[in-house]
């Protein structure tokens, strides 16, 4: 029989084509780990433009538009890092998807910004320097170039290492390491610095225990009774109440001091009014919700989905009009020192620098964000629903409490504070509760009886484990914990040291 020339040539043109393909598909893969970068450089090509725009020519100028794409670099770094904390819990626990969070985190972040950023900043960050000390506007704009400069490469590397790191300590900082070089260590308000330090310990701390507290509430009041669904209409409301008073109480405190400024007695009657409002509107419809629902955990979880999506955009709006200072503060000191030749403790912040703010955190979130989401809600410790609402009504109890107590704490250092608080109570609970035991001993004898199973004198089981191997079970990995702990401690002086370093190559070049 003989075979045509078309047949014959098929096999060898098919290989060909198919070596076509992946090499496709090779360089497409390899292309998309430039496109973050490439786009953060768009970005920053886009901020110095838009500088320009509003600044006229000159050395002044010059030092504007470089100043404005470091400080577009420090916001990109914000949104890689520091809103995840912010979202993670609701994509770890699947309430949201990574996507979701992303437009929801980067819209919110975005209002939070430009809505209610503070237009009135200490441009020696939380007065860490004393702006007498460095009179010079050429060294005062020297030393805050070197504190974006150092502050943004420490985020960046602490974003590539997987450790979600304090984004204000990380300024705070930098703004200290420069000013010692500027002017020596009697520049620097050392009480300011002891307070910050101990804000290491008492935010995550904090933040733990009171997660903790939630989830042991939860579990004793809800998961470990016979009648999950009637405990649950009993108490979730509750539960919710108490999520809007504290959101409440904290969007007034943090998130609109712009906007309005309030007295505690008012904030505190907000919280009330929300959380009673709360309460009887969510009461009939957790009931509705819960009809028909088996009795078992994973009904449960479904009740909680709304509030942390909810939480989610509510602690990005805060986080906006509060961490948007991190990346333009300096900017806007460069600014006005670079335009009226005079160093001040405090500048209004132009509109034009906010935006830039505004939308590097938004852009950075979305372009490397999902890496630090995933490592705060999914890696550390497992999060479902419950969970998660409890570390992310933590992070505004804890807000809350630190600043009535005058304490100056971390939101980054609550937020995973919180995650790990949750993880550790788990594991204590898991071994040593008597509710828990009680309750698997119920439920292992319906097991028993219903499956016939189970062999007389066995132990009660969970998931196939005996208690003592229960006991055993570690549900915080550690090496994230002491990589994260580890990174927490050395924040400051590792930006202080980077940020004294460029300064003074800055001043000897310039």
């Amino acid at each position: 029989m003989k075979i045509s020339t078309d047949t014959a040539k098929k096999p060898t043109l098919d290989k060909d084509l198919d070596k076509i393909v992946r090499i496709e598909e090779a360089a497409g893969f390899v292309s998309r780990g430039f496109a973050g970068p490439g786009l953060a450089l768009l970005f920053l090509a886009a901020a110095a433009i838009f500088a320009a725009l509003y600044i006229g020519a000159g050395q002044s100028g010059l030092f504007i538009v470089i100043a404005a794409v470091l400080g577009g670099y420090m916001a990109l770094n914000i949104g890689a890092n520091d809103v995840a904390n912010n979202v993670g819990p609701a994509v770890g626990s699947r309430a949201l998807t990574m996507v979701g969070a992303l437009l929801i985190a980067a819209v919110f972040e975005s209002a939070g910004a430009l809505i209610a950023g503070g237009d009135v900043v200490g441009t020696i960050s939380k007065g860490i320097i004393d702006p007498a000390s460095v009179a010079s506007p050429d060294t005062f704009i020297w030393a805050m170039m070197s504190a974006l400069i150092a502050s943004a490469l420490w985020v960046n590397l602490a974003t590539i290492i997987g450790a979600p790191v304090s984004t204000t300590h990380s300024v705070v900082g930098g703004v200290m390491g420069a000013g010692i070089a500027a002017a020596g260590f009697g520049a620097v308000n050392w009480p300011m610095m002891g307070t910050i330090a101990a804000s290491w310990v008492i935010s995550p701390v904090l933040g733990g225990v009171i997660g903790a507290m939630f989830l042991a509430f939860i579990k004793v009041m809800i998961i470990y009774r016979d009648d999950k669904i009637a405990a649950a209409r009993r108490w979730v409301p509750v539960l919710l109440a108490i999520m809007a008073a504290a959101f409440a109480g904290y969007l007034a405190m943090k998130g609109l001091k712009k906007v309005v400024s309030l007295s505690g007695w008012q904030i505190l009657a907000i919280g009330a009014v929300a959380g009673l409002a709360t309460y009887f509107g969510t009461k009939p419809l957790i009931f509705r919700q819960s009809e028909g629902m088996e009795n078992r955990n994973q009904s449960l979880r479904t009740l909680f989905h709304i509030p942390l999506i909810c939480s989610a955009a509510l602690l990005s709006f805060a986080h906006g009009a509060n961490d948007v200072a991190n990346a333009v503060g300096p900017l806007a000191a460069i600014v006005h020192t670079a335009e009226a030749g005079e160093v001040l403790a405090k500048v209004s912040i132009p509109f034009w620098v906010m935006l830039i703010g505004a939308a590097g955190i938004s852009i950075g979130l979305v372009l490397f964000g999902p890496r630090l989401i995933r490592m705060v809600g999914e890696q550390i410790t497992r999060l479902n629903p419950m969970r998660a609402y409890c570390v992310a009504l933590s992070a505004a109890i804890t807000v809350i409490i630190a600043s009535w107590l005058g304490l100056p704490v971390s939101s980054t250092h609550i937020a995973v504070g919180a995650v790990f608080g949750v993880g550790f109570f788990r594991e204590w609970f898991t071994s040593r509760s008597s509710h828990r035991r009680e309750y698997l001993a119920r439920k292992y004898e319906r097991g028993r009886k219903e499956n016939n199973q189970a062999e007389a004198g066995e132990q009660p089981r969970r998931n196939g484990m005996a208690p003592e191997e229960s006991r055993r079970r570690v549900l915080v990995r550690r090496a994230h914990f002491t990589t994260i702990v580890a990174a927490w401690v050395i924040t400051v002086p590792a930006a202080a040291l980077l940020s004294a370093a460029t300064f003074l190559v800055l001043n000897t070049l310039f």
